[in-house]
């Protein structure tokens, strides 16, 4: 498996603020809804289509104000892969959150892919930091 980890980026606030949010798929329909296609969730999983792919994922596991780990739901996704949000609090006004992936891709997909993944990831964890940090 391969392993991609994002950057680090800071949230103005304690981990027992933001895991609430990160540990509940339902919770991630409004910001999702208009990014995906067919958006469906409960607290624990969810389905979407990804440019006509259709995709589903469920939480694996929760440690309380450390992470979450995704895992793929079979539903079509093309790439078996699982992934975590971490956690770390610095101190109460600072958490640093983190996305990894791992995914089994062979050779050809890690040329075709690997720097967009990359870049995904990245994307997505300051995508998720910046929303974060607007809660007050």
């Amino acid at each position: 498996m391969e392993k991609y980890e994002s950057k680090q980026q800071q949230i103005h606030h304690p981990a027992s603020l933001i895991f609430p949010v990160i540990s509940r798929l339902d919770l991630l329909s409004p910001a999702m809804q208009d990014k995906v296609e067919e958006w469906s969730a409960d607290e624990d999983s969810c389905t979407f289509k990804v440019k006509g792919i259709k995709m589903g994922l469920r939480i694996a596991e929760r440690v309380e104000n450390k992470h979450v780990k995704f895992v793929a739901d079979g539903n079509g996704v093309p790439v078996d892969f699982s992934f975590w949000i971490q956690l770390h609090e610095v101190d109460a006004h600072d958490t640093r959150i983190r996305m990894v992936l791992h995914a089994e891709l062979n050779m050809m997909m890690r040329m075709m892919i690997g720097g967009k993944i990359q870049s995904g990831l990245d994307q997505a964890v300051e995508g998720l930091a910046n929303a974060l940090n607007s809660f007050r």
